[in-house]
């Protein structure tokens, strides 16, 4: 029964964009599926050479990647000194732009690293629709680009509430109460968003010993 289902799925759209090779069923098939799903995808043994113009790609991909370093990158070294606490967050953000060393630098590349990630990947993903390259055998990798997209757009409103001025908690207030009109599972989704019912810092008493 399993086996006549997993047949079934291989022989749709979606399961020949996701197994090109079918499903591994030895140490050969194995490395043929990885060697033609990772490795290929980076490093194709061939490519159509109007694929490879920067007219068509504008090196959006590229572009992305380098900003999701430089993100990475400034993120962890803010982090040394930012501390994610309402009584001290906004005091952090200004003592790193007037008081540490290079902060105000740091802060404006993550900043602007983030918002240009956002256009470069929704870029790069119409890029790829008015180019066809999400027709067969690519379907997959369309959908995974997509939820990419949206991850990044979740990071980027996660991170809006951290310098936790004014303009980061009304943002956040807004944005958290357009989703709770959702129907259904809207106050859910709210509450996910929140981590609790307000805009603000949860402290958990200690429990009794």
């Amino acid at each position: 029964m399993l086996e006549r289902l997993w047949k079934s799925f291989q022989g749709t759209r979606l399961g020949r964009s996701i197994f090109r090779v079918g499903l591994p069923r030895s140490n050969f098939e194995r490395a043929q599926a990885a060697i033609s799903s990772f490795f290929l995808h980076v490093q194709p043994a061939k490519v159509n050479r109007r694929a490879l113009k920067f007219r068509t790609t504008l090196g959006l991909g590229l572009i992305s990647l380098y900003l999701f370093l430089i993100l990475i990158v400034t993120g962890v070294l803010l982090m040394f000194y930012y501390v994610p606490s309402t009584t001290r967050a906004y005091q952090d953000m200004k003592d790193l732009e007037f008081v540490v060393t290079a902060g105000l630098v740091l802060r404006n590349m993550h900043r602007w690293a983030a918002h240009l990630m956002v256009l470069s990947v929704g870029m790069h993903l119409c890029r790829v629709f008015y180019t066809a390259a999400y027709k067969p055998p690519r379907e997959f990798n369309w959908v995974l680009g997509v939820c990419l997209f949206l991850m990044t757009l979740a990071l980027s409103f996660t991170g809006y509430l951290l310098p936790w001025d004014q303009l980061a908690f009304w943002a956040i207030t807004v944005g958290t109460n357009i989703a709770g009109y959702a129907p259904v599972i809207g106050k859910k989704l709210q509450f996910m968003f929140l981590g609790g019912h307000v805009v603000g810092e949860i402290r958990h008493r200690d429990r009794p010993v």
